[in-house]
């Protein structure tokens, strides 16, 4: 699987399995995003970046870190402190995914402005 930020200049490729996709809609995802997250999740060791040198990572609290293109501005990475793991944001992925949003979380922060209808918010 290969993903991108919106100008190009980060690429990533993964070569291990991803993890389903999970909606986020606590307050730090909808301001970095300007709506909720949608992120699926790999191994670090399973993910390599080109491009680095147009990577910033951004300490967004005190457990993680979030990484993203300082030419275009575009959110590709969460990262949590002391794991292994590293959440890709799923709208940077190229091409059909296969991936499907299997839950929502923080569901008592989202935005007022819309509705949680799917099964997948119960």
């Amino acid at each position: 699987m290969k993903g991108s930020c919106l100008c190009g200049r980060v690429t990533y490729e993964v070569t291990g399995p991803l993890r389903p996709v999970i909606a986020c809609h606590c307050v730090q995802c909808r301001k970095t995003s300007g709506h909720f997250v949608a992120a699926t999740q790999a191994a670090k060791k399973d993910l390599r970046i080109n491009g680095e040198d147009n990577l910033t990572w951004f300490q967004s609290s005190d457990s993680a870190r979030r990484g993203f293109c300082t030419a275009c501005g575009s959110q590709l990475f969460w990262e949590p402190d002391g794991q292994d793991v590293v959440s890709i944001m799923a709208g940077t992925l190229d091409g059909p995914t296969g991936l499907q949003i299997s839950h929502h979380i923080h569901c008592e922060t989202k935005g007022d402005y819309y509705l949680l209808t799917d099964r997948a918010s119960d």
